[in-house]
């Protein structure tokens, strides 16, 4: 269990994201101080910018260390990014070294949908489990596996990368579950000089357009066979959603009756997974970069 005063240290917490870096101080379990800058275009510049946010904290807080949620695949050995995203020049050398001399704080990192599924875990749809599969459905479909309340990172630290799974002889799972590649499929065959958004598929599937309603079949039976077989390999306590979609009230019950046409194909499946919508937006990543810190720093104490 973590001591009450680890839960009570001031912690500097960013989340790097590929537009912006978005940053606040975990104070008495409260997220204060928030704001976002500009994601730099250089290392050097990061570096600045990274370094700047916790000398501004310094200012009012008493921070005992910095938790960072990060695009990328982290390797928590070795202090490395591995893999790739949109910002490249972080990648694959040990930046925490080099982060931690510049702070002169013990810090966590690790990758931003690991964070998100953390604060899940934490304190919002998944608070009242142990496993859990957090699932992301945007651009592509990643997540995380959570055991035993614990990020799975797996040998390759490719735990949670659910959209490589291949659904048929030519598309992966984010091929066909992505609402972002739902909505350029339907554009393409429409080709009706307009480009279609997600939103607007859904929509225009619930007002009988026959082609909306073919797509977006294909998106809830894929996502829904996914989500049966994965739910059968982990058997985990819950399955949380996230990502855009996640947000629509009709993705669960949709996906239930999908699921419940798959567990009578299947005949011998004698349960459906819980499913949950995820109870976190916009501080997802903030909040479970603190509850990875945390995890990692469990004797770190507030000053007395």
């Amino acid at each position: 269990m973590e001591s009450e005063a680890n839960n009570m240290a001031d912690l500097v917490v960013i989340d790097v994201g590929g537009t912006s870096i978005k940053y606040g101080v975990m104070h008495h379990d409260q997220l204060e101080n928030e704001g976002s800058v500009a994601t730099p275009p250089t290392l050097a510049e990061y570096y600045t910018a990274m370094t700047a946010i916790v000398d501004q904290a310094r200012t009012k807080y008493q921070p005992m260390g910095v938790a960072i949620s990060t695009p990328g695949a982290v390797n928590k050995k070795t202090g490395v990014i591995e893999g790739a995203s949109a910002i490249p020049y972080i990648h694959n050398f040990p930046i925490v070294p080099e982060l931690t001399r510049r702070f002169n704080l013990p810090i966590s990192l690790e990758n931003d949908a690991n964070c998100a599924a953390l604060a899940e875990l934490s304190s919002g749809a998944g608070a009242d489990v142990e496993n859990m599969l957090f699932i992301v459905i945007g651009t592509g479909i990643g997540g995380s596996v959570i055991v035993n309340n614990r990020v799975i990172h797996g040998r390759h630290l490719f735990g949670g990368e659910f959209g490589y799974m291949l659904v048929d002889d030519k598309n992966t799972l984010s091929d066909v579950a992505s609402p972002v590649h739902m909505a350029r499929r339907y554009t393409a065959r429409k080709a009706d000089g307009k480009k279609y958004d997600g939103k607007t598929v859904f929509a225009l599937a619930d007002q009988g357009d026959a082609l909306a309603k073919e797509e977006t079949g294909i998106f809830f039976s894929s996502l829904a066979r996914a989500i049966f077989n994965l739910s059968y390999a982990f058997d985990p306590d819950k399955v949380v959603l996230g990502g855009g979609v996640s947000q629509a009230d009709w993705l669960i019950p949709t996906l239930t009756t999908y699921m419940q046409a798959v567990k009578e194909k299947v005949g011998i499946a004698p349960w459906l997974p819980e499913l949950a919508l995820a109870h976190y937006r916009s501080q997802a990543n903030l909040m479970g970069a603190v509850v990875d810190f945390r995890q990692q720093y469990p004797a770190t104490a507030s000053p007395q």
